[in-house]
């Protein structure tokens, strides 16, 4: 997954931000920032689906589960979601330990879950290579064990508090003058490489394909890391069917889009560009090209 300095930056601040304000207070996350920090693992699950217009909508609390919820249908990756989560919680010290469910819109079905804690690591949750259909998803966390407050570990004894506080204050003041410091570089590295490759179009992201990842830029597709190359018409061809998944797409509209006013194919150069795809894409039984009779193609997803 190749990230952009721009998230890298929107990352490192936030971390930033909640580290200082947990450094600070050294007490339990409030109800606000506990939100604000679910609704980054919700922004950054839509960027990781190529979805960077649609909105999270506000973080709600449920009895003891915090719920993410977004205004569109999303296409999350298990493995991604349970890393991103994992990282986001940890760094901001958020829980100990904590369940995750992933509940389906309409059915109210938990289509998946796992749990983590102390004992527990990535590795060990199951089901992380399954990619659900794109849906509409809720996500909800529920937080089973806070980290613990500072409060809990200071001595009694005045002497041993003042000694301790004074060396919180130092560290704290320390870690804000080397966190800024490291940000204005991030900043100045990002405006500088930005600025050179402000006339570069921007690198898009693979995106899952039943158990391929899609790559239209670079014109290829991964399969159990084997890396498929794409023709040029393959890539545009295989693009349009996939934006149209499960959806019969006319030939004229094919034509149109993948040659336009090129006027360099002929009767059946279409259909050998499907025959094409159809042997590229063989190894996932998920995924068909039908012909449609009359009317054109469509690329079925189970």
């Amino acid at each position: 997954m190749n990230f952009s300095f721009k998230k890298i930056i929107t990352l490192f601040y936030i971390g930033l931000f909640f580290n200082l304000t947990i450094g600070f207070s050294q007490e339990m996350p409030s109800d606000s920032q506990m939100k604000a920090t679910l609704r980054v693992i919700g922004h950054q699950l839509l960027l990781h689906s190529n979805d960077s217009t649609s909105l999270v909508l506000p973080v709600e609390k449920e009895n003891e589960r915090y719920k993410i919820h977004f205004e569109t249908d999303l296409q999350f990756d298990p493995n991604y979601l349970v890393n991103n989560i994992d990282s986001i919680i940890k760094n901001n010290k958020i829980a100990k330990s904590y369940l995750v469910e992933v509940e389906e819109c309409e059915t109210k079905k938990i289509v998946y879950s796992y749990q983590m804690g102390w004992h527990n690591t990535i590795e060990l949750v199951p089901c992380r290579e399954r990619v659900p259909p794109k849906n509409c998803y809720a996500l909800y966390i529920t937080i089973l064990e806070l980290y613990p407050t500072r409060n809990e570990n200071l001595n009694s004894n005045n002497a041993i508090k003042e000694r301790e506080n004074t060396e919180a204050s130092f560290s704290i003041s320390t870690f804000t003058i080397l966190g800024l410091a490291l940000f204005i570089l991030i900043a100045l590295a990002y405006f500088i490489y930005f600025k050179r490759n402000k006339s570069s179009s921007k690198v898009s992201e693979s995106i899952p394909l039943g158990r391929f990842l899609f790559d239209k830029r670079n014109m290829t597709l991964t399969y159990q890391n084997q890396i498929i190359e794409l023709s040029s018409k393959e890539s545009d061809l295989l693009a349009i069917l996939q934006k149209f998944e499960n959806e019969t797409v006319e030939r004229d509209v094919i034509l149109n889009v993948v040659w336009g006013d090129e006027g360099d194919y002929i009767g059946r150069t279409l259909d050998v560009f499907i025959s094409k795809l159809r042997k590229k894409i063989e190894a996932d039984a998920t995924l068909k090209i039908v012909n449609i009779r009359g009317v054109g193609y469509k690329l079925v997803v189970n």
